[in-house]
């Protein structure tokens, strides 16, 4: 088996191995982004081809270093290598190289136009913090990661303190692609260390010219100023809190009530609520049939038990945090399920009747609250008060299509993405996800870090102006070599 030439560290990283990833990363740019589509293509699918014939052993070092089940962990096997696979298809096609051309117009008048080509080029490299949460997809290899490559960016990514030897042993399947395919060793290092200095020094390694990162609030923040206040300020897409708003619609309780709330509390408790959409605040119709929904969701809720959390400062941030919502004023605890231990805390579920302080203050976790309304004129100036959330979510009935209609446009100034009679719980991987939204659900709304459209992060155009063919990028040349879509003179064409 080759052997890896990555810069891959895993145990007590330090300064000077920050520098020297980050050099390894400069120096290997140019080769790097100088990648065909297919060879770029042909990396990704087999940094995947690696996880896979590693996998036994990652998913047994995630499991014992997450607590989340085998069957959870396997399928973030199958997102991670499903992710990386899609960004293979994106560098083959080279949609995302965005290509126009506005060919010459020697003969306009009153003057002609010049011959002008545009292409989105790497950024150069990016550092990815990997996540608590999600071991694989949203780790070392996961999304970050696989949109920076696809768009010829080397990546240096600082691996989460929650899962080292499972960010370590995907950290050697990428390497092993990276030498496999002939690729620079810079294109992909992986360090792990304590503290926050490593990843203050990653951000300000002049060397770096993009961050991902999905985490807290704080922690976003405190990349995103270190990163704003360099002699070179850099992007930073962060992906930080997010309580999920539920709006329940008053022809959604016709139904079945009770089948409705457990699918509410499944979608609360799924994974200890250690999802960056749990679905942390309801807004519920005043009434009977409201009544019997939050009486049901608080039956559920007390059959639930505790699960060990993700990391025991995990688990004592939630105790903290709702030990804060239950002595909130205007809030009562509905039901609480039982305590497991000390990082086993309880699930709990709390109505509110005002929306200020600890209730839209995001409790990572089983902790959910209720807030009634009673009428889509009560309801909306509460949705006009929230911050910025990835996800919202309407269950509705046709007899409520008119307040459906007036929540919309609330709603697409609030959150990057909305549902209708599902759970946020699950993200797609697709084209048209957006895993995003308004401050403070992450620091740039105008992008995602799931889906394909991720890759524009890492990207800026250049545009070239009466450049001969001869000297032209490949992208934007008269014969087209790599078979591209491309916008000539407004229309698209088709290679």
């Amino acid at each position: 088996m080759t052997e890896p030439r990555s810069i891959i560290a895993g145990v007590d990283a330090d300064q000077p191995d920050v520098a020297a990833a980050t050099t390894a990363a400069a120096e290997a740019f140019a080769g790097y982004r100088a990648t065909t589509p297919e060879q770029r293509a042909a990396f990704l699918e087999t940094v995947a081809a690696e996880i896979e014939a590693d996998k036994d052993a990652i998913i047994e070092a995630a499991v014992a270093e997450s607590h989340l089940p085998v069957g959870r962990i396997t399928g973030e096997v199958g997102r991670t290598t499903g992710q990386l696979r899609l960004f293979a298809g994106v560098a083959r096609r080279g949609d995302h190289l965005g290509v126009r051309i506005d060919p010459a117009l020697p003969e306009r008048a009153p003057l002609p136009r010049a011959d002008i080509r545009q292409r989105q080029v790497p950024l150069g490299p990016v550092a990815v913090f990997g996540a608590s949460n999600f071991p694989l997809a949203f780790s070392t290899a996961g999304g970050d990661t696989a949109s920076a490559l696809a768009a010829g960016c080397p990546v240096v990514v600082k691996g989460h303190p929650a899962h080292p030897r499972a960010g370590y042993l995907v950290a050697q399947a990428v390497g092993r692609a990276v030498a496999s395919c002939g690729l620079p060793a810079g294109t992909f290092s992986f360090l792990l260390g304590p503290g926050y200095e490593l990843g203050e020094a990653l951000v300000t390694d002049p060397r770096i010219k993009a961050v991902g990162f999905t985490g807290s609030r704080g922690g976003g923040l405190a990349l995103v100023a270190a990163a704003a206040a360099r002699p070179e300020p850099i992007p930073v897409y962060a992906e930080m809190s997010s309580i999920n708003p539920v709006v329940v619609l008053p022809g959604a309780l016709g139904g079945d009530v009770t089948e409705l709330a457990a699918a509410y509390v499944g979608s609360l408790t799924l994974g200890a609520g250690q999802f960056c959409t749990n679905p942390g605040l309801l807004f519920l119709p005043a009434g009977p049939d409201g009544d019997a929904f939050l009486t049901a969701a608080g039956e559920a809720v007390a059959q639930a038990s505790g699960t060990v959390m993700l990391t025991p400062g995990i688990a004592e941030a939630y105790r903290s945090g709702t030990d804060a919502l239950r002595s909130a004023g205007g809030v009562r605890v509905v039901a609480q399920g039982d305590d497991a231990g000390t990082d086993a805390p309880a699930p709990q579920l709390v109505e509110a009747t005002t929306l200020a302080g600890p209730v839209i203050d995001e409790v990572f976790g089983y902790s959910g609250v209720v807030v009634r309304f009673d009428d889509a004129a009560d309801l909306l100036p509460h949705l006009e008060r929230l911050e910025g959330q990835l996800t919202a979510t309407v269950h509705a009935t046709d007899t409520d299509a008119e307040a459906a209609r007036a929540l919309l446009p609330v709603l697409e100034l609030k959150v990057g993405r909305i549902l209708f009679n599902g759970w946020p719980t699950g993200v797609e991987v697709g084209h048209a996800m957006v895993h995003g939204g308004p401050f403070p659900a992450t620091s740039d709304s105008r992008t995602t870090s799931v889906g394909s459209l991720a890759i524009e992060r890492f990207q800026r155009p250049v545009a070239y102006q009466d450049v001969p063919d001869s000297v032209l990028p490949e992208a934007v040349r008269d014969d087209n070599p790599w078979g591209l879509v491309r916008l000539v003179d407004g229309d698209l064409r088709l290679p």
